[in-house]
């Protein structure tokens, strides 16, 4: 919040000495380290401390995440804030490049303030970790050609090696077509931390070519005067030449600033060479936490204006990519999302002021229907033929599952929806809906299955009964068979794809929960070739093969053993 705790007092000693609580709480380091920082920004740049008005220097240290080990630090827009580090790791403030680090995010924030997100953000990073290491490299003298001198908080550790303990590392190499990770801003703000040493190891190069202090002072101007907020990779490079031939740098230094961008793949229009195997239907998507929907050749999606100002709308159109788009809900000034399709009608989710609505429409034109309105609506919608079905939230989050004839919307059946008997995730194919239960047996004793209800003859059947604690996640139903995710051991990270005939027979797991395959399923969707899931392979470091891809299995495998398969092998996020 930007805020200090009423009662935290500043940490102070009556002399030079100060004892063991301010040494091991890293207030020590953290005070030495903000000063070298601050000289580096006044000798150098004749900057007068963060905001070049000389304001207070402030360092908040010890931090703890609700008292366990906090390996971390950040700039909150007021000061720094450094982790109580833990058994490895010394306190955050005990990394002079981390300092750096940390204050120039501050410089940052009142000079180009770029934005925290996506291309912006790994600038942001980037600019944060040159400076970093250029205090560390200058002020203890490790040459620019050392291997370790790109190392980001590489002495923070007490036993392992420096290389073994960095957190980032200047000189990685990493160019914009080998390894730039394109995700949602709900990881890593979209890429900020995974992607900033594309740009700073331009910059790191740079700094070895050109020396210290001409780089330095290269860097520094392109960030107060010619970086702005919603810069890019392509602009950061364009602002670093302009302010180097500000500098009157020309001849071979001046190829060489250019020669580091393109050895790190930083070129006009460098994102058209990054390749992809799948086909673009809808580019530039600016919606955040929608759903997608597809069935019958047709696709379904939300959709924000260029600059995300206007609220989502509903948009379709053909998996094969052919004819033009159709702008489905109406410009109402509510937010439409988590539509689904067959092929024949989009039903979608509607919020605004009033109460919320699930809305129809058929592909072929027509009105917008409203077929339900209530508290609040899941993400889990379906549509197949004359049904739809939705998950709801009633007072208190209470969950259920409620079915309907678009024909007749008053022609519903809900289920669940109470305090002993919940129910969620459906799922819909060939008038039966699949979905999970969660209803208590006596006293604290609940029971979690998965089920099926025929919509013809209201007829339920138990698919398969979980074991008491365990985790039920979404549904995909076929005319063959039912998928569903299943969380049976607590906290391991990764989660069980399950398929059963709809009779409840033939129960197995196409993706374990254990073992060496083992993934974090997080969502799925079926057809009769195939169901496919959104997984992520558990890694104790984000890195691409940590981010969520696509994985699919056949629907039957030839010699009936599972067999799964990447959708597509694009670097980056695939949801």
């Amino acid at each position: 919040a930007g805020t200090w705790p009423e009662t935290l007092q500043e940490f102070g000693s009556p002399t030079p000495a100060f004892g063991a609580e301010a040494t091991e709480a890293g207030a020590v380091d953290a005070h030495w380290a903000a000063g070298r920082v601050h000289d580096h920004f006044k000798d150098r740049h004749g900057r007068d401390s963060l905001d070049g008005r000389g304001m207070t220097v402030d360092s908040l240290v010890g931090v703890t995440d609700y008292g366990q080990p906090y390996v971390n630090a950040f700039w909150d827009g007021s000061k720094m804030v450094y982790g109580s580090g833990d058994a490895e790791y010394r306190p955050l403030a005990a990394a002079l490049d981390v300092v750096g680090h940390e204050m120039t995010h501050g410089v940052v924030e009142h000079t180009a303030d770029l934005v925290y997100a996506g291309q912006s953000g790994a600038l942001n990073e980037a600019i944060a970790d040159y400076f970093g290491n250029a205090v560390e490299t200058d002020v203890l003298g490790i040459p620019m050609d050392s291997p370790d001198s790109g190392l980001v908080g590489e002495a923070l550790c007490r036993t392992k090696s420096p290389r073994e303990c960095a957190f980032r590392d200047l000189d990685d190499g990493r160019t914009t077509t080998a390894s730039f990770l394109g995700v949602g801003f709900g990881t890593d703000n979209g890429g900020v931390h995974l992607n900033s040493t594309i740009f700073a190891g331009a910059l790191w190069d740079v700094r070895q070519d050109l020396g210290p202090e001409l780089a330095d002072r290269i860097v520094y101007k392109a960030l107060t005067e010619y970086l702005t907020p919603l810069d890019g990779f392509t602009e950061g490079r364009a602002a670093v030449l302009a302010a180097a031939k500000d500098l009157d740098v020309a001849g071979r230094d001046l190829t060489a600033v250019r020669r580091a961008f393109n050895a790190h793949g930083i070129v006009p229009n460098w994102e058209l060479a990054l390749g992809i195997d799948s086909d673009v239907l809808l580019e530039r998507v600016n919606t955040y936490d929608s759903r997608l929907g597809a069935g019958g050749g047709w696709w379904a999606a939300s959709q924000s204006n260029e600059d995300g100002s206007e609220p989502y709308s509903v948009w379709a159109g053909r998996t094969d990519g052919k004819g033009r788009l159709k702008l489905m809900s109406p410009n109402d000034g509510r937010y439409h999302v988590n539509p689904a399709t067959d092929g024949t009608t989009v039903v979608w989710v509607a919020y605004g002021s009033g109460p919320v609505e699930v809305l129809a429409r058929p592909l072929a034109g027509g009105p917008v229907r409203k077929l339900w309105s209530g508290r609040s609506v899941g993400s889990s919608v379906d549509v197949d033929g004359d049904v739809v079905t939705f998950e709801h939230h009633n007072h208190g989050g209470r969950r259920g599952v409620t079915y309907l004839s678009l024909k007749d919307p008053a022609n519903k059946v809900s289920l669940g929806g109470g305090t002993y008997s919940q129910a969620f995730f459906p799922s819909l194919d060939d008038g039966k809906v699949a979905y999970q239960t969660r209803r208590r047996v006596t006293g604290s004793t609940y029971e979690h299955a998965t089920r099926i209800v025929d919509v013809a003859t209201g007829e339920s059947t138990v698919v398969h009964q979980a074991a008491p604690g365990a985790g039920l996640g979404p549904t995909a139903i076929t005319g063959e068979h039912v998928y569903w995710l299943l969380d049976e051991i607590d906290q391991n990270g990764t989660t069980a794809l399950r398929r059963a005939a709809l009779d409840g027979s033939g129960v197995m797991d196409l993706s374990p929960e254990t073992g060496p395959a083992a993934l974090n399923v997080r969502d799925l969707t079926a057809s009769r070739e195939a169901v496919t899931m959104e997984a992520r392979t558990p890694l104790p470091e984000m890195r691409n093969e940590y981010l969520a891809k696509l994985w699919q299995f056949p629907a039957v495998a030839d010699d009936g053993t599972p067999r799964r398969g990447r959708v597509s092998c694009n670097r980056g996020e695939q949801l």
